[in-house]
């Protein structure tokens, strides 16, 4: 599974906007891996920069030095539509007559066609493809009717479906929105001495930027951040809460907080009423790095069987555009996860997983922990079975995609070669984020009911 897209605005006149973005940005980086970009206003044009890449592949000091201006918006992509093109970078510009904007989005709309038939009986060209593109074309072409760009994003709320965290600059002024169902993170924060304003997929890219977390932007509200100061309205009238659940289990950084609830402490409850749950007779408890860790060691506290780092992760050579020959790939190349033999040899172990979707990672898994030398090798998942596809930004299109759509408890376990294997149930993830301050989420990926199609 892949992760989601992160955005990041600011408004603070005065300040090195852009290179606060760039960081802004590496704090949200393992939301996406594709594509990083940058848009600067400065009163009176935009400029872009973008690229494949990782944030900081695309940006330099000559580059984030020639970015001059007092607001920004910041986007790093993983395609969830439209594939991995240099077309495909965000932020997309579009215009309102010759007033040019910045977009920036996190999700993923579902009537994608609709819009798409639409703008081409308006005859609007469409570059990308992207389903962000088409929500920037749309924006600006209301916007020419309306000639107010809050009445232009309001009206375009009310047209498009799907997940969507959005931020927007003009040439002297921020937007941020999000979709009445809140499926996606969004929060503001306040800079030092009122210097300005931030917005964030996560709390995590306020921290390092050194913003204090105000609030979450609401389901359906529109945020204005210009000279004037900050204003707030309603774009869509909000239904009823469906925040992605899955943040908690895999997408989020586990230094941030969700809806008042901290990512870390969710995860680690997670592994904690997992051992209650499905007990394992073991000597090592191994969390799966990096969204593994936590609940591993939940699950160990609980259980009382020790924690052990017996798994390292290469947080670099895996985020590359150079890819392994089919030599390589036969030779065994690991560029994610290795085991530690001298840690796992002979012993029976819990292995704590944050999820699985087709199944092939843990088939792989398995078979290096073995090949490592452990005696036994009991998976534990900490979500429940992934049995339906999602519509809303994550790489699941069918559920003939899905290993738990498609065979028994039994025979994925025999299919990954494991000597045991047991799921979170729902209701323990439930427990587990009970300190979200809102009762909604959207866990249509296990129960394959959708707060909207």
């Amino acid at each position: 599974m892949h992760e989601e897209c992160g955005v990041f605005g600011v408004w603070a006149p005065g300040s090195d906007v852009a290179r606060m973005t760039c960081f802004g940005l590496q704090a949200l980086q393992h939301r996406g891996q594709e594509s990083a970009g940058i848009a600067v206003g400065d009163g009176r044009a935009i400029c872009v920069e973008k690229n494949l890449g990782l944030v900081t592949q695309v940006f330099d000091e000559a580059s984030l030095s020639a970015l001059k201006g007092m607001l920004t918006v910041g986007h790093v992509r993983y395609s969830t539509s439209g594939g991995g093109a240099w077309e495909m970078a965000q932020p997309h510009l579009a215009s309102i007559e010759d007033v040019p904007f910045a977009l920036a989005h996190n999700g993923t709309l579902t009537n994608t066609e609709e819009l798409r038939a639409h703008l081409d009986e308006l005859r609007i060209p469409l570059m990308a493809g992207t389903d962000s593109e088409l929500a920037a074309k749309l924006i600006a072409h209301l916007t020419c009717q309306t000639h107010h760009l809050r009445e232009g994003i309001a009206q375009a709320m009310e047209r498009i479906r799907g997940a969507y965290a959005m931020v927007v600059c003009t040439a002297e002024a921020l937007y941020a929105f999000r979709d009445p169902y809140g499926i996606r993170p969004l929060v503001l924060g306040e800079l030092p001495d009122e210097r300005g304003w931030v917005i964030s997929s996560e709390t995590c890219g306020l921290d390092i930027v050194g913003a204090r977390f105000v609030r979450e932007v609401a389901p359906g509200e529109i945020l204005r951040v210009n000279g004037e100061g900050i204003a707030s309205s309603l774009g869509r009238a909000p239904k009823p809460r469906a925040s992605c659940i899955f943040e908690y289990v895999y997408f989020a950084r586990p230094d941030s907080v969700i809806d008042g609830q901290n990512v870390y402490a969710a995860r680690q409850a997670c592994g904690r009423i997992l051992a209650t749950e499905a007990p394992a007779q073991a000597d090592l408890v191994l969390g799966v790095p990096d969204s593994g860790v936590p609940a591993a060691l939940g699950f160990a506290n609980e259980s009382g069987i020790p924690y052990a780092d017996g798994i390292v992760k290469n947080r670099y050579v895996g985020r590359t555009f150079i890819q392994p020959t089919q030599e390589m790939r036969q030779l065994g190349i690991r560029l994610k996860l290795n085991p530690l033999p001298d840690v796992i040899g002979g012993k029976r172990c819990v292995v704590i997983d944050d999820s699985v979707v087709r199944g092939n990672t843990s088939k792989k898994l398995v078979a290096m922990l073995r090949a490592a030398g452990a005696a036994e090798v009991h998976l534990r998942i900490t979500s429940p079975q992934i049995l339906w596809p999602c519509y809303y930004g994550i790489d699941t299109d069918t559920r003939e995609q899905l290993i738990a759509a498609n065979k028994t408890l039994e025979e994925m376990c025999a299919w990954m070669g494991a000597d045991s294997l047991a799921f979170l149930s729902l209701e323990g993830l439930r427990e587990a984020v009970s300190g979200v301050e809102h009762p909604g989420f959207c866990e249509a990926c296990f129960t394959g009911i959708y707060p909207e199609r």
